[in-house]
């Protein structure tokens, strides 16, 4: 699926079992990010798309997994920022 206007996809290396979830910042053209949640039965997918609607100030339904459910390597689809305004809102 192609990126819409006003949308982005982007890397992520996720982190499950953090302390808490938190954006660490770019490695290479990922965007690594701590998950507060265990990986089994996609519980970390669920907070890792929480958590970032949250920071991004967007509805949960705005933050999908496209590909990487059972990896750390994943790339996920933001609806309602571009690249330029994740990153902005990011601050990383």
């Amino acid at each position: 699926m192609k990126p819409t206007p006003g949308s982005c996809t982007i890397a992520i290396k996720a982190i499950p079992n953090a302390p808490r979830s938190e954006v660490i910042g770019w490695l290479g053209d990922a965007l690594k990010v701590k998950v507060h949640a265990p990986p089994v039965e996609g519980r970390a997918n669920e907070v890792l798309c929480e958590f970032l609607a949250a920071e991004l100030d967007l509805p949960r339904r705005a933050v999908t997994v496209m590909r990487g459910d059972t990896s750390r390597q994943k790339v996920l689809r933001i609806d309602g920022r571009s690249l330029a305004e994740l990153k902005a809102k990011l601050g990383v």
